[in-house]
């Protein structure tokens, strides 16, 4: 068995770092665009911020413009709509 290292018991998983950035860029009362920058500064998780973000962007649910701004696919904000 390869040796592996434990996540952090104070550092949540990829899937759940996804989640947190597509609820805060689906939800109706909140700003729009954010930039990946503010992103990183709420989650305080540099490296896993970008890697989800880069995540989203590749499976189509959040769209970056040229200057690091990031905001929800239509597919996203309809999903948050239906509860998906």
């Amino acid at each position: 068995m390869p040796d592996e290292q434990p996540t952090p018991a104070h550092e949540p998983d990829s899937t759940t770092i996804e989640s947190g950035i597509l609820d805060r860029l689906t939800d109706p009362n909140d700003q729009r665009p954010w930039s990946v920058d503010e992103l990183i500064r709420d989650t305080a998780l540099p490296l896993a911020t970008v890697d989800a973000v880069n995540s989203l962007q590749h499976i189509g649910l959040i769209h970056r413009t040229t200057d690091n701004l990031i905001f929800p696919t239509r597919a996203a904000l309809r999903a948050k709509e239906l509860e998906i």
